[in-house]
């Protein structure tokens, strides 16, 4: 009896397992980028099939104002079954990031999202490296907050500064696993764990994701959700990609909420030595 209700309230844990970023509520792990695709067709098409509840829109990319019509991306993709997060992508100051967070705001209004404050903040002055200046995100954060957004920063797997970030009242922190459009996977996996453990807020892995088993392993270790584009857009076949990206986030997912078992130094037999058959 106790076993079956064990089973139904895990059963009832996955199904009611939304994703809460300030006090909206989606029911995807999974955010997809909307850059790099060969064509719009291709990008409507990849993030239909994730089941994202949450888009990503470079701001300084998307031209609102000068590209009216379907084949722009903001006007092509369906608002009442997504949500717009606008990102600041190209900014390499905090004072950059500021102006182009407000016209995130506006296009956010233009699309029907009149309550949406959302925005991705990057402030990225290394041109090479596309590292995020963990300064010039503080001071970003810090101001936008005061103006009432919900901020969710960018940052290199830092601890400290991911702590300083939940504290000044960012919705989220976004860890980078690996550099930008790199595939590289998890490389910083332990300031990436010591980060999900000390955060009251969601931490959404961001960047480096190349396959379906690194958004699963991001997801094992218990971080609320992926971000990712590269690995989708750059894909042979995106469409694809785009499903086994939304199995591998749910897959991880539900993998850490069942309790990992803990690994051992030496083999443990997976059968009990008693009641064993005596051979005569």
């Amino acid at each position: 009896m106790n076993s079956q209700k064990s089973k139904s309230n895990f059963i009832s844990r996955i199904k009611n397992d939304s994703l809460i970023i300030g006090k909206k509520q989606f029911d995807s792990r999974l955010l997809l980028g909307t850059g790099k695709y060969k064509n719009l067709k291709i990008a409507q098409e990849s993030i239909e099939i994730s089941q994202a509840s949450i888009v990503t829109v470079a701001i300084r990319r998307a031209q609102y104002a000068k590209n009216i019509g379907k084949s722009n991306l903001i006007d092509g993709l369906n608002w009442k079954k997504l949500w717009l997060l606008p990102n600041t992508a190209g900014c390499e100051t905090a004072d950059e990031a500021i102006r182009i967070a407000f016209l995130g705001q506006e296009i956010s209004k233009k699309i029907g999202q009149i309550n949406n404050k959302f925005i991705k903040l990057e402030v990225i002055s290394d041109s090479k490296h596309l590292l995020p200046d963990p300064i010039g995100t503080l001071k970003a954060a810090e101001y936008l907050v005061k103006q009432d957004f919900d901020v969710l920063p960018y940052i290199y797997p830092d601890p400290v500064l991911a702590k300083q970030l939940e504290e000044i009242g960012c919705k989220t922190v976004m860890p980078l696993g690996s550099p930008i459009g790199s595939g590289q996977g998890l490389k910083n996996l332990h300031n990436i764990q010591i980060i999900i453990d000390n955060a009251k807020v969601p931490v959404i892995v961001d960047a480096g994701i190349g396959k379906a088993s690194d958004a699963s392993h991001a997801m094992e270790i218990g971080a609320s959700a992926v971000l990712l584009n590269t690995a989708v857009a750059n894909s042979s076949k995106p469409r694809n990609m785009a499903e086994a990206m939304r199995l591998g986030v749910i897959s991880g997912r539900k993998c850490y909420l069942s309790g990992i078992m803990e690994k051992e130094k030496l083999a443990n037999a997976s059968s009990p030595k008693e009641g064993l058959l005596k051979l005569i």
